[in-house]
């Protein structure tokens, strides 16, 4: 819809559309790499100080997919594919939540929980801008709103009032007949409305769920991995996080979203792709972001860290759709921008250039470094004067 109504002819970011076409010729290999992200994942956490278990099965399976495309299209096949694809993933699996767990724990007050969520590198860069511009600014859960404003307190209905005009925008440009595809008869406004509630809807659901989650599988979890991997954390979907700063939520996206349209409009002036904002990635890796901006630069480090997390998550798949498109696929590009990075890891180190390789793993290095070096405040420091 977004498309058709404002004629922009670009790349969606869309990690699903890739993997079902992957799966079409690399299905066995896809999910024999699945099993052995997970079985390296428990080894390296049994093994090592990185006590982290990767709960989120879809993102262990975008993981799977890139190492197993990136694999084959390199010249692998076999157990060779599988291993390499394997390993790789299950170091990212402990990796990553390791990097972003200092900062987990000022979000959540405590060390029971990690980040399982592959945007943790966006996570990263929107905290280390945050670090940089926040000093001095509230948090945004401090937010002190007008009268007449007070039921944007509620967090779902100011969800509902950011949501409604995102989806109404994009019909209208679009147009009734073009609506009429998916609407079954429906108004086209009236369509586009519901669509928007119902999203609301479904991120009520998924905050009550992430409560259950919470309550109920945590205790359960270290029953079953103490035995396995004492000490063991278990490292769930970004949702865990939004109960703990939900305006961040709402801020990183918008953010998000604003730092994807320039990035949309300005990149392909230096001949880089033209990728689409997504609106899922945008909320859920947007608000996550968001949640980390305002861990270490308050309001505006969830505002202008996500715009520049915005940019990034905009700047990664753009220059992964040169090497996709060696691979045969046109239009499409993935999303989540640790699985990116792990395509292009792995797809400069099959075209030996290793260059671009440690340059890519210094930059990490260094991020990790600077957002969870010793100057980072504890949880509960971070509340100041003033915007």
């Amino acid at each position: 819809i977004f498309t058709q109504g404002f004629g922009m002819k670009g790349y969606i970011t869309d990690v699903a559309a890739i993997a079902g076409l992957a799966n079409r010729e690399l299905g066995s290999e896809v999910a024999l790499t699945l099993m052995v992200i997970f079985a390296v994942n428990i080894i390296i956490a049994r093994l090592t100080p990185l006590k982290y278990i990767f709960l989120t099965g879809q993102a262990l399976l975008w993981m799977a997919t890139i190492g197993a495309v990136i694999g084959y299209k390199a010249g692998l096949t076999g157990l060779p594919l599988i291993l390499t694809g394997g390993i790789f993933g299950g170091v990212m699996a402990v990796l990553m939540p390791a990097l972003a767990q200092p900062v987990v724990r000022r979000i959540t007050g405590s060390d029971d929980v990690a980040l399982g969520h592959f945007c943790t590198i966006g996570y990263l860069v929107q905290a280390a801008v945050a670090k940089v511009v926040g000093k001095g600014s509230r948090s945004t859960e401090d937010l002190e709103l007008p009268d007449n404003f007070k039921f944007l307190q509620d967090t779902y209905l100011a969800m509902a009032v950011v949501m409604v005009p995102m989806y109404l925008i994009p019909a209208i440009a679009a147009g009734p007949e073009y609506i009429a595809q998916f609407s079954n008869g429906i108004n086209y406004l009236m369509y586009a409305f519901m669509q928007s509630i119902q999203f609301v809807a479904g991120v009520f659901v998924l905050y009550s769920g992430v409560r259950l989650l919470l309550n109920e599988l945590v205790p359960a979890f270290r029953g079953i991995a103490m035995r396995i991997v004492p000490d063991a954390k278990p490292a769930l979907d970004c949702p865990v996080l939004f109960p703990y700063a939900p305006n961040a939520v709402i801020v990183g996206f918008l953010a998000t979203t604003v730092g994807s349209i320039i990035g949309m409009l300005v990149f392909p002036m230096f001949g880089l792709a033209m990728i689409l904002p997504g609106l899922l990635t945008n909320f859920f890796a947007g608000g996550t972001a968001g949640v980390f901006g305002n861990a270490l630069g308050g309001r505006r480090g969830a505002m202008i860290g996500g715009v520049i997390h915005g940019l990034f998550i905009t700047f990664l798949p753009a220059i992964l759709v040169p090497m996709l498109e060696s691979y045969g696929f046109t239009g499409v590009t993935f999303s989540d921008s640790d699985v990116i990075s792990s395509g292009l890891v792995l797809g400069h180190a099959f075209q030996n250039n290793w260059l671009f390789v440690a340059l890519f793993i210094v930059f990490i290095a260094a991020l990790a470094w600077f957002v969870n070096g010793k100057s980072a405040k504890p949880k509960g420091e971070n509340v100041h004067e003033s915007v």
